[in-house]
């Protein structure tokens, strides 16, 4: 996309790269924020392709480089070797540092945004898990995690959530079972502007388009509500 780069967002433990889209006119005059946390795949061309995709709709995404203090810049697939480590970058990470750098990545993208304008935060499987955390604990001014593995260990928080959230889950994921969606279900009903949608054919990485498990009428479903969640969210 030809609106796009990369670029060096600062923080108490150095800088690390995050990939930038603007929208289709390339100006960030007028619009809203997204800051969209990666999988555990590194900030691949999937993830900058949804960055695109979200820019298209007219948003200034930033997505930061999560794994950087071990793997810079990362790519990963999702077989094989890749997969592997893939797994061993996810349980090397510290999840409290890993927060501080998406609120890192949220100061930044509101340092190129109009005065008073809304960011939020999306993410994917161990990004769900972030962008959830940066909710309830106030970074954002909304959140729409997918599939977000982990979160279930954090319901303790889920007291604190008062920005809207929106939750996506496949039916048929065996990383993040019925039961487990269940609980968060439960943790997250009595929150103000809160949703959760589960699909009923759809597996974990069901977003993804690169992946196996990748489910159309699912993803299209849930980009959709998506938009819309976040349309009324910024309006409010």
């Amino acid at each position: 996309m030809s609106n796009s780069q990369w670029i060096r967002v600062e923080t108490v433990d150095g800088a690390f790269d995050a990939y930038l889209a603007l929208p289709p006119n390339g100006k960030t005059a007028n619009a809203q924020g997204v800051v969209l946390v990666q999988e555990i795949f590194g900030v691949n061309e999937h993830i900058r392709g949804v960055a695109d995709q979200y820019a298209m709709d007219g948003y200034v995404v930033l997505a930061p480089d999560i794994f950087w203090r071990s793997a810079p810049r990362v790519e990963l697939g999702y077989s094989g070797d890749d997969w592997g480590r893939a797994m061993e970058l996810r349980k090397a990470v510290d999840v409290e540092k890993a927060v501080k750098d998406v609120e890192a990545t949220v100061k930044a993208l509101r340092g190129k945004l109009d005065a008073g304008a809304k960011v939020a935060a999306i993410g994917y499987c161990f990004g769900g898990l972030l962008s959830y955390l940066s909710a309830a604990r106030g970074l954002v001014d909304a959140a729409v995690p997918y599939y977000g593995g982990g979160i279930h260990n954090y319901l303790s928080e889920a007291t604190n959530l008062n920005v809207p959230t929106q939750f996506h889950y496949g039916a048929l994921d065996s990383h993040i079972t019925p039961d487990i969606v269940t609980q968060v279900s439960d943790a997250v009903k009595s929150r103000p502007n809160t949703e959760v949608f589960v699909y009923p054919n759809a597996d974990h990485g069901f977003n993804c388009w690169s992946r196996e498990s990748y489910h159309q009428p699912s993803a299209a479903l849930a980009h959709g509500r998506a938009l819309e969640f976040l349309a009324k969210s910024f309006a409010k």
